[in-house]
């Protein structure tokens, strides 16, 4: 039976980056029924909305979705699309593996660290109060008048939710990813010596968790030291667990230690659904020139494939891309020596060499 699997391209770049996976994942041998759907700017323009319903109830059909990038408006316009689609399906854990491939240029090619986000709580709740409304000025007054905390009568306010339900179940995800994928340890980071009941919460909890996987080595770090320490001893890093704005910049920051977000993947999972996605942006200023890199979306499709249980296909596209970034040959002018160098590849003959690399690759068995 195919894969019946929500394809949504995107806008910007995402087109092309999306069709550049999608004719490789077919060429892995696995069947899929795509089901193209639309979400981002070009429908917002005409629609008055960047994600119509109908996008949403194929999801909901489907459970699987794979998506282009789309373009979240600086200062007006809509709502990132990314947000709302993690909340409208719970998608809680935000999967971002961060892995150093031969041939692509970083201070730092003994990386491979997996970071597991949490994707529904802490600031990026939304629970947000502007500094002129009303209810940001009741809730200054009931600070100070309460808590006798010191708050300016110039401020906004945003409140960071964390709590026991979201804390077990995003440090279970990273446990059953590292005992599912061979990894030897988990480190949950946080701050809890200065938020005792926020992120002392989280620890407290990611503690709980880990004694009751006794197989995997658990560690927890302050977010700062975290930090300082990825980037000058990253092989002591396996799978790393965190709260939601944590993630969010340790994930980039992983992208960075691996040449960029143009060869990070992502994966936001909930119980039952599951979408896969690129994690850089649309990039409207390369629309139309067949010049970006897709690695980080056909990444992202060795994701759902294994998601899927095709691991074996996944395995194959994985070392077919990789082959290509070491040869070093038919890549983009991001992955090439120099940004202006005249071999580089556009998009389509990225994909074309991925497609060659597989077919050389006998499937196992």
């Amino acid at each position: 039976m195919p894969h019946r699997v929500t394809f949504i391209p995107g806008d910007g770049t995402g087109p092309e980056i999306a069709e550049a996976t999608r004719r490789v994942l077919e060429a892995t041998g696995v069947e899929f029924e795509w089901d193209f759907q639309e979400a981002g700017i070009d429908v917002f323009e005409r629609e008055g909305t960047p994600l119509p319903e109908r996008t949403l109830e194929s999801i909901r059909r489907n459970k699987v979705a794979i998506k282009g990038p789309t373009t979240t408006p600086v200062g007006s316009g809509h709502r990132s699309i990314n947000v709302a689609l993690r909340q409208a399906f719970d998608l809680y854990a935000c999967i971002r593996p961060c892995k150093a491939y031969e041939g692509v240029r970083t201070r730092f090619p003994e990386t491979d660290i997996v970071i597991v986000r949490e994707n529904t709580e802490d600031l990026y709740a939304g629970i947000e109060f502007e500094r002129t409304s009303d209810e940001c000025a009741r809730l200054r007054r009931f600070l100070a008048d309460e808590l006798g905390a010191r708050v300016r009568e110039d401020a906004g306010i945003s409140i960071k939710p964390i709590s026991v339900f979201g804390s077990q179940r995003i440090v279970e995800a990273a446990f059953r990813y590292a005992e599912e994928n061979g990894r030897r340890k988990v480190t949950a980071a946080h701050k809890a010596n200065i938020m005792k009941f926020t992120d002392g919460l989280f620890l407290e909890v990611a503690r709980q968790v880990a004694e009751r996987h006794p197989s995997i080595e658990f560690e927890d770090r302050i977010i700062d030291n975290l930090c300082n320490q990825l980037v000058t001893r990253p092989e002591e890093y396996d799978v790393i667990v965190l709260p939601n704005l944590y993630g969010d910049i340790v994930s980039d920051l992983g992208a960075g230690m691996i040449g960029g977000l143009g060869l990070a993947p992502g994966a936001n999972i909930g119980d039952g659904y599951a979408i896969f996605e690129a994690t850089h942006g649309s990039a409207p200023k390369y629309k139309g020139l067949n010049k970006v890199n897709p690695t980080a979306l056909m990444l992202s499709g060795v994701l759902m494939l294994r998601y899927l249980g095709e691991m074996e296909a996944a395995d194959r596209l994985e070392r077919a891309i990789a082959e290509v970034i070491r040869k070093g040959e038919k890549v983009t002018y991001d992955l090439k020596p120099t940004r202006d160098d005249p071999t580089a590849v556009g998009t389509s003959e990225f994909a074309d060499a991925v497609i060659e690399e597989l077919a050389a690759i006998a499937p196992s068995g």
